[in-house]
């Protein structure tokens, strides 16, 4: 199993590992890079499941990000495993300078601004579009009034400006990542094809050696 380990971690130990890898990103990045070279599919669909996986992490849906991985290598007929893996290019040193970018070019894409002079920041205004679903949620059971002044801001600010403006960098950064793993599976895999096949060559000499009639591989003298 790619995902499995030997030792179970606690939630809080999960929660730690997902923020900072016990051998730091740049050990997680290359274990990342041994799990795709060994994956057993064709260099293609490989390359297009990193590509559904990257991409899926230019969206705003946090959390969801496997899910949308998995469907999109499932419609472009990619390794869903090598999706999986690749949703771990979002990580919390990613995430900021992904959503900036994304933000910035949905507002722009679309004609709007995202005002940072408002009294609600970013935080703000997630934190009450989370208010306001907690809030109406049991307004369903009571006699108060729902509100969604919260939710509607922060889906005209935040949400469809970062779901449009990510589709851009998500397809470049995906078309980079599959450009960039395409040629390195390949050559990964016919150097393995190449080692193993030297290997099973050098086990028939030796076979043949050893089942060849003794006077046919001495000399008498």
């Amino acid at each position: 199993m790619v995902f499995k380990r030997r030792d179970k971690l606690t939630p809080l130990q999960w929660l730690g590992q997902l923020l900072w890898p016990k051998k730091g990103w740049a050990r997680a990045a290359q274990y990342l890079k041994h799990r795709l070279h060994r994956l057993p599919d064709t260099p293609e669909k490989i390359a297009r499941g990193v590509f559904a996986g990257v991409f899926c992490v230019f969206t705003p849906f946090y959390g969801l990000h496997f899910v949308l991985a998995f469907i999109l290598a499932k419609i472009m007929r990619g390794n869903v495993v090598a999706a999986l893996l690749a949703t771990f290019v979002g990580n919390p040193l990613t995430y900021v300078p992904i959503g900036v970018i994304s933000l910035k070019m949905g507002h722009l894409i679309l004609g709007t601004e995202f005002d940072h002079h408002q009294e609600r920041s970013f935080v703000g205004k997630s934190y009450d579009a989370l208010d306001d679903l907690q809030r109406n949620f049991f307004a369903l059971f009571t006699d108060r009034d729902a509100d969604w002044t919260g939710l509607g801001r922060f889906f005209h600010e935040v949400f469809l400006p970062y779901l449009v403006g990510g589709i851009v960098p998500g397809l470049i950064a995906g078309l980079v990542a599959y450009y960039v793993t395409l040629p390195m599976i390949a050559a990964y895999q016919l150097r393995r094809r190449r080692k193993l096949k030297a290997k099973l060559e050098d086990r028939r000499q030796k076979a043949k050696i050893k089942d060849a009639p003794l006077d046919k591989v001495t000399h008498k003298p």
